[in-house]
């Protein structure tokens, strides 16, 4: 065949995948409407898997699965938008690492609005004022976010989905190299890139900022200065990026909670996570931790919180596999209850199995 014929059969093709996803629309539109009679949550996390395991299953190639994944998001995406306008709150400024993970999990057809706070963030989804929440949760390399673990503590809202996100750090600046004096970023990224700026700029100033967004805004404005922080930051302030991927650990990956007033069901994949508060005993962390054994329940976080009405008590973030409604589950919590005064279960959600996005 010619390159017309063949551009001729890409574009009948082209025609029949708009034609089928309308005709999806349109059944995702009576979905919509079922869903609003019923008080049926718009988004669907254990839905959103199901669909993806079982379209990846049925991809024979040569399309890869993470292509199949970026077309199926927006797909999602736009039929969320079509069921009922979602608003989806993140900590801001816009051009964030959270950000990108929004995006990454509810595509572009959905309403995002930027917070300056964690907090801030929480009282969104508790008033209702929007949809679903973006946090970071917890660093491969700097640990736990505590402003997210101590809101969990006391917040009504339920973790409802799940994203790790490869992270990628790019030194930015309008001047040379040698010219740097200063570096803007925010806490956890000095921290990431800490063997970097050490070998490369042992004399620089660290100034601090709320965001790596903000960095790159302080940084495009002042001669001598440079900002860590991501791509979009860069392309949204004006400001070269003059080192890619900075960061001491490439596996360097965040883990970010969707939080919102509903619950999820079951999947077979599942994670729940769980706050605990010791009673004061001897041998009560040891103790609290023998019912995950009995039951083969696998722990993949730990992490402890002093409680902020009590001086040295302290609470535990636990996260285990499987859901809340697993009978192993509901055992072990059951067989906890006498080494704890505080149990709450804070979300079983699908477990993300793998760090397939990146952010740059």
């Amino acid at each position: 065949m010619s390159l017309d014929d063949l551009r001729a059969n890409i574009d009948r093709i082209d025609n029949k995948i708009v034609e089928l996803i309308n005709e999806r629309y349109n059944y995702v539109k009576v979905v919509g409407k079922w869903k609003q009679d019923n008080s049926s949550a718009i988004y669907v996390p254990e839905r959103e898997k199901s669909l993806i395991d079982r379209l990846q299953g049925l991809n024979k190639g040569p399309m890869q699965n993470k292509t199949l994944r970026a077309i199926f998001r927006e797909i999602m995406s736009g039929a969320i938008s079509l069921e009922h306008p979602v608003r989806v709150s993140f900590l801001g400024p816009e051009g964030t690492f959270t950000e990108q993970a929004a995006r990454a999990k509810f595509g572009a057809s959905v309403s995002y609005q930027a917070r300056n706070s964690i907090a801030d963030i929480f009282t969104d989804i508790e008033t209702g004022r929007l949809d679903y929440g973006c946090i970071p949760v917890e660093n491969s390399t700097e640990g736990a976010v505590t402003h997210t673990l101590d809101r969990l503590i006391s917040s009504s809202v339920r973790i409802c989905a799940e994203l790790n996100m490869r992270i990628h750090h790019h030194l930015m600046a309008n001047c040379e190299l040698k010219d740097i004096k200063r570096i803007y970023s925010h806490s956890q990224v000095f921290g990431q890139c800490r063997d970097f700026i050490q070998e490369t700029m042992p004399n620089a100033e660290l100034i601090e900022t709320g965001s790596t967004s903000k960095a790159a805004e302080l940084a495009a404005k002042e001669t001598g200065s440079a900002a860590i922080g991501c791509s979009l930051a860069a392309e949204k302030y004006g400001i070269k990026i003059i080192k890619e991927n900075v960061e001491d650990f490439s596996n360097n990956t965040t883990r970010f909670l969707f939080i919102a007033p509903q619950e999820t069901k079951a999947t077979g994949h599942d994670k729940t996570s769980i706050c605990i508060a010791l009673k004061d005993k001897v041998g009560a962390l040891y103790d609290c931790l023998k019912p995950f054994k009995a039951g083969e329940i696998t722990l993949t976080m730990i992490e402890s919180r002093p409680m902020k009405n009590s001086n040295w008590e302290y609470c535990f973030f636990v996260d285990v596999l499987g859901h809340c409604t697993d009978k192993k589950i509901m055992t072990a919590l059951e067989a906890l209850k006498p080494s704890c005064s505080f149990i709450k279960i804070l979300g079983s959600y699908p477990r993300c199995l793998e760090s397939n996005r990146h952010a740059e």
